[in-house]
């Protein structure tokens, strides 16, 4: 059985990335929206994207989390993950990364080739003109797909962080095999 990597993005390199953002619905979860009877709401998360995110986390990459909605969902999944840096109900995801930049240490100093963005909708072009390693999912809005460096070969919410995971790790020599 032949081992498929995540391809090398063009014009990019993935072993510069720093910090990491990411978009929550379309990219770690399938973007559907999930509501009960009494009003509750749900969201599936995928293991594997967890574990790659941790795995991220302990390589040393930074994680932050902008999203245009609010859920607890997503407050409850990055406390389980570790990712303290969370902006929920961002209307304008450049000006959420800006606000992010101020507020963290040593965020400011990064410049855009140490920090990439993985998101699938159009909110999120406006984070893809901040960083220097533009990802997407394989299911993304095709004016996303058309902006991007790198494009996983599955959907969001399927394990996207994995194939991410992947390829940051494998560009800094530090994935585990292969």
């Amino acid at each position: 059985m032949t081992t498929q990597h995540p391809p090398t993005p063009a014009g990019a390199d993935p072993a510069a990335v720093q910090l990491l953002l990411l978009d929550v619905d379309g990219v770690l979860t399938d973007g559907r929206l999930f509501y009960g009877s009494d009003g509750t709401e749900f969201k599936a998360f995928h293991v594997r994207d967890g574990a790659a995110l941790k795995q991220l986390r302990h390589a040393g990459v930074e994680l932050a989390i902008i999203t245009g909605r609010e859920s607890p969902m997503v407050e409850r999944r990055a406390q389980e993950l570790g990712i303290d840096a969370v902006v929920q109900g961002a209307d304008n995801k450049a000006s959420a990364f800006a606000l992010l930049r101020q507020q963290r240490p040593g965020w400011a100093q990064l410049a855009p080739e140490h920090c990439a963005c993985i998101g699938d909708d159009l909110a999120d072009l406006a984070l893809f003109a901040e960083v220097g390693l533009r990802m997407t999912v394989a299911d993304a809005h095709p004016l996303v797909l058309a902006e991007a460096d790198w494009i996983s070969s599955l959907p969001g919410g399927h394990g996207v962080m994995r194939e991410v995971a992947e390829l940051l790790l494998r560009a800094r020599g530090q994935w585990p095999r292969g």
